[in-house]
């Protein structure tokens, strides 16, 4: 199963990767996500959370699953993967400029694969795919509200 959504945020690129990669506030404005934990693991960037990284991540009518930090480039992106048997996740988070520098596009894309990708993805596809837009949403949401003092 693939499953991608595109949104453009009225917000530039860096004030979007600031929320999308504080990993531990994300069930804060997207309800598809109960908690994220970072482990305690050293990145290979120096970073909090970073290439490298791993994080438990429970999110409503799902059993908790710990994710890994595949691929961290700062303001542009990251990837991390999940296993279970007979399962991986995979899930891009991808951000693009806008022509002017003040709107970002951003791309979210989940895949799952392994022998039971396939029934994994009939059976739960519709809420994964209900979750998906609920982070481009509440993400863009998120980024495009006013600052508050």
């Amino acid at each position: 199963m693939e499953h991608e959504v595109t949104v453009t945020i009225d917000a530039p690129p860096e004030q979007v990767w600031a929320v999308l990669s504080d990993v531990e506030r994300w069930h804060e404005w997207t309800a598809s996500i109960t908690s994220v934990e970072p482990l305690a693991d050293a990145t290979d960037t120096g970073e909090t959370f970073g290439a490298g990284s791993r994080a438990r991540v429970k999110q409503p009518g799902f059993p908790a699953a710990t994710w890994t930090v595949t691929e961290w480039t700062p303001d542009e992106n990251f990837t991390w993967t999940a296993r279970a048997p007979g399962v991986t996740t995979v899930a891009d988070h991808g951000l693009t400029p806008g022509p002017d520098g003040t709107t970002t596009t951003l791309t979210l894309r989940l895949r799952q694969s392994g022998p039971l990708g396939g029934l994994i993805g009939l059976i739960f596809g519709s809420r994964t795919r209900r979750y998906v837009a609920m982070e481009a949403e509440g993400l863009k949401a998120r980024t495009e509200a006013p600052a508050t003092t």
